[in-house]
């Protein structure tokens, strides 16, 4: 696809760094034919399988190639997808949908309500690795299933016939449907998606798709192509026939990649090409809908005194870390991102209560004292693990040089490989470790939810009763009002009192798009890019 717009600045810059960069590989053998655009992402990370332990190459998949039972638009009405109706009945604990029988797999085979139980009852052997499998415990039995106390026999969910799935529910949920849009909701075709470690996922013959596009070809580390989906229900509204995601390590690498030509969009760029770009067409910047923090392990010493959590958050300034680490980042003092929108209000649902803390070096050191460590003395060297990302080293830096000046501690840094992070994360196995969370739905249990006891992405060991008993009452308040003054009370007390987490900053999404390329949505629940309806005039 041809360019239109360059950044001389930029330009100039890039050129020279190319060398240092690494040059892009060719375009797929028949790109150029057709209606095609090629989207840059970063390194190839986690499965395909919506069962398994997705990453950023799933979500990158899944927004073409699978329909979810329904989502919300971005006039906030229902968008009806593999399925075409539900109702719930009173109380709000049985929720039936009615599928499209007209939805056919990418090999004409129909969509049955038994492809969305496969990948239920296979997220929920924690074998599995979902990260999202607490999000369906909401089901009757799901938790005893997945923690072995019962047998999937009993799971809530019922297919009577193809079309029809029933989902009963332990007690009434009232985000249910904003559920529906996680990988754990939506199909995996029964006839081949079996485990999560067999290789169907990234295997054009048998990864198959229910949505507009399917995947054509899977190079490890390099790209994959999706193809337009002939069998979709809705093909006729499809504009383009390829869209080709390639991998890249940095965000420098996929800029240098815009200017040449080589990728038509390059997304979740560095806060330089928005500065350079400025007032052009070719920048396209949208809140982010998702929050930068540090997990603390509660089960290392001293970060299970919770004076020592709070004089780390408070140490930090956060103004100066976002002067240095870009223009693109924003202090936040919540875990919920800052730029989430209360549906009941329209505002941004951090605004609707107290900030949870102030920055205080001086209470900081007064509390590091009362645990034993004046002027840092004693105080055990913990160690800090981040990606391999150039923000995330910044920020490591900036952390590291403030918790040094203001506490007089030291704190080791440790980069790492993005898959090797994640795995450190869900293993446990660290002091400090950087988490980044954008919003599966658009709601603030999708943060809060994370430091429940029970939840598969508590990985620093939080067990807080109290939170989880008022985030508990939260899912069945029906009043909005109500429901959001819970929704603060746990955030408060889990950010603001017990310093759980220490919450750094928000961010937009910079990116660069073709100007020939239109029809590109922004999913509400995450500001992520939507390529599906996408057409080029190129």
């Amino acid at each position: 696809m041809k360019k239109r717009m360059t950044a001389v600045l930029l330009l100039a810059v890039l050129l020279c760094s190319t060398v240092l960069s690494g040059c892009v590989t060719a375009r797929p053998e028949g790109e150029d034919s057709g209606k095609n655009i090629t989207v840059a992402i970063s390194s190839d990370t986690g499965t395909m399988d919506p069962a398994g332990s997705i990453a950023l190459t799933y979500l990158a998949y899944s927004v073409s190639a699978l329909d979810e039972l329904l989502t919300y638009g971005e006039d906030g009405e229902i968008e009806y997808r593999a399925a075409k109706s539900y109702e719930v009945n009173e109380d709000a604990t049985v929720w039936t949908f009615h599928l499209r029988e007209d939805a056919q797999w990418s090999d004409g085979s129909p969509v049955t309500s038994g492809d969305f139980l496969n990948t239920i009852t296979r997220a929920l052997d924690p074998a599995s690795g979902s990260g999202y499998a607490n999000y369906l415990f909401p089901i009757e039995n799901a938790e005893a299933i997945y923690n072995g106390e019962a047998d999937m026999s009993a799971l809530g969910v019922e297919t009577p016939d193809d079309y029809t799935l029933i989902f009963r529910l332990s007690e009434p949920c009232v985000y249910f449907l904003d559920l529906l849009r996680l990988p754990v909701y939506t199909p995996s075709c029964a006839e081949y998606a079996d485990s999560v470690d067999s290789g169907w996922d990234k295997d054009p013959e048998t990864s198959l798709a229910n949505g507009p596009f399917r995947l054509a070809e899977y190079v490890p580390e390099q790209y994959f192509v999706l193809e337009k989906n002939e069998y979709y229900w809705n093909a006729d509204a499809v504009n383009l026939d390829t869209i080709t995601y390639r991998f890249f390590d940095d965000t420098q690498s996929m800029a240098n990649a815009y200017e040449a030509g080589e990728v038509d969009v390059a997304t979740s760029l560095s806060s330089t090409v928005m500065e350079a770009y400025e007032g052009q067409e070719d920048l396209y910047v949208a809140d982010q809908i998702a929050t930068r923090y540090i997990y603390m392990n509660l089960n290392v010493t001293p970060l299970n005194d919770v004076r020592v959590r709070e004089a780390l958050n408070l140490a930090i300034n956060r103004e100066e870390l976002c002067r240095i680490v870009g223009s693109d980042t924003e202090p936040t003092y919540n875990l919920v991102a800052k730029y989430m929108t209360d549906r009941s209000t329209g505002e941004y649902f951090v605004d609707g209560a107290a900030q949870p803390f102030e920055e205080n070096v001086q209470r900081a050191q007064e509390l590091l004292a009362e645990a034993g460590y004046p002027n840092g003395e004693g105080f055990p060297e913990l160690t800090y693990y981040y990606p391999t990302l150039e923000m995330d080293s910044d920020t490591a830096q900036v952390i590291q040089e403030q918790l040094k000046e203001n506490l007089n501690i030291t704190i080791n840094l440790e980069a790492q490989e993005l898959q090797a992070n994640y795995s450190t994360r869900y293993s446990g196995n660290f002091d400090l470790c950087r988490m980044n969370w954008t919003a599966d739905f658009a709601d603030p249990y999708t943060y809060l939810s994370m430091l429940l006891s029970n939840s598969t992405y508590n990985c620093s060991g939080i067990n807080d009763p109290e939170y989880d008993d008022i985030v508990e009452q939260s899912n069945s308040e029906s009043d909005p009002v109500k429901r959001a003054e819970l929704l603060h009370q746990a955030e408060q007390l889990a950010v603001g009192e017990q310093f759980y987490i220490i919450p750094l900053f928000a961010m937009k999404s910079v990116n660069l798009v073709s100007p020939d390329i239109t029809g590109i949505r922004q999913i509400p629940a995450s500001g992520a890019l939507e390529y599906r309806y996408a057409d080029t005039n190129a």
